[in-house]
């Protein structure tokens, strides 16, 4: 699901038309967001739990990137219990409504340190997704244009020492040369972009959006968090 084609973007990403009319293929109707998911029960709280935030326009849920993330950390965390949360939050061509998503995704996270202040979390998202975490870091997704985005109040300092790892994926803020590695999760942050993704570089090819599973950045990224939880 390649994604976050606005005009806005577009403009900034400065593809040529005939780019323009195949990024502007892969993204077709928006889709309804996630339903908002309750803790876990009294005693049963996880050993991980990972709060992924979807493309514009991603399978609703985790969205394709956010399952083949949470499978691949499961897999190298065998033993432990990893749940979870996808971030509610409309994920379609309105960009001003990412910062809902990252106003649920403190809200998850509150209710984590609350209900389950021992669980390790992972912070994630893809594209759109990875600018509703930029916001929860204090990063603006797009450079000084955050307006383009909206904005959320970056999480709580007080939550800082909840979140293990913060892996993105397809991140518009990296092409403005603000990674979240750079933010308040410097030193337990990824920030991942395909070779020739628009979205995330100075690259000129759409296709690069679509490719991080069958790249091996998903596993990369899970590999990473596996390491801090």
């Amino acid at each position: 699901m390649c994604e976050y084609v606005g005009v806005t973007l577009l403009r900034a990403m400065r593809l040529p038309a005939a780019a323009a009319a195949v990024v502007a293929a892969f993204v077709i109707g928006p889709m309804p967001s996630a339903v908002p998911q309750p803790g876990p029960p009294p005693g049963q709280c996880p050993d991980v739990e990972v709060i992924f935030a979807r493309g514009t326009d991603d399978t609703p849920g985790l969205g394709t990137p956010g399952t083949a993330f949470v499978d691949a950390l499961r897999r190298q965390v065998t033993g432990r219990s990893v749940t979870a949360y996808a971030v509610d939050y409309p994920a379609s061509y309105d960009f001003l409504a990412a910062a809902d998503g990252a106003t649920d995704a403190t809200n998850r996270v509150t209710l984590m340190a609350q209900q389950c202040p021992s669980t390790r979390i992972v912070l994630g998202g893809y594209s759109q997704g990875a600018a509703v975490m930029d916001m929860l870091a204090g990063v603006p997704p797009l450079g000084n244009k955050i307006g383009s985005m909206g904005s959320a109040p970056p999480l709580p300092g007080s939550l800082h020492r909840n979140i293990a790892a913060v892996v993105v994926f397809g991140n518009p803020a990296a092409k403005f040369n603000n990674p979240i590695t750079g933010s308040v999760f410097a030193g337990r942050a990824i920030d991942l972009c395909k070779d020739g993704d628009p979205i995330c570089s100075r690259g000129r090819n759409p296709f690069a959006h679509n490719d991080y599973v069958s790249a091996g950045l998903i596993q990369q990224g899970a590999n990473f968090a596996a390491g801090l939880v």
